[in-house]
């Protein structure tokens, strides 16, 4: 049991402080923030609404109660960073793979987070899953 909270906990910290360290940049309108969402053609509406997206995923994580939710809004968002590194913005984006890295490592976090509390998920959309004997 100590092992699967610890996990848990690892999980919900690196993919929170992931998520809001990057506000920063895409709050302050930050240069390579700027450039990759316009290459997306999502300037500056879609800078601000993941930033938004991403604030609220990373708060839902870090409370207990919402974890899971958080996990989810979390892997959302994620899918798409990955989806659009690996279609238009390339893995390495303006010289280094730091966004990638830091995309696939939360999704992963958040993947790990969705499958630890899937009782929780399930429960709230009505499907009873039963206790481990």
């Amino acid at each position: 049991m100590l092992w699967k909270n610890l996990i848990v906990w690892i999980c919900r910290i690196l993919a929170a402080l992931i998520m809001l360290q990057t506000l920063f940049f895409k709050f302050s309108a930050n240069p390579q923030s700027v450039h990759l969402f316009t290459i997306l053609g999502m300037e500056p509406w879609g800078r601000i609404g993941t930033g938004v997206l991403e604030l609220i995923a990373s708060l839902l994580i870090l409370v207990p109660k919402t974890t899971g939710y958080g996990a989810v809004l979390g892997l959302g968002i994620m899918s798409g960073a990955l989806f659009f590194h690996l279609t238009k913005l390339g893995i390495v984006f303006d010289g280094d793979a730091v966004l990638f890295t830091y995309a696939l490592i939360t999704f992963v976090c958040c993947a790990i987070l969705v499958i630890f509390y899937r009782r929780q998920l399930l429960d709230k959309i009505g499907i009873r899953v039963p206790a481990k004997p």
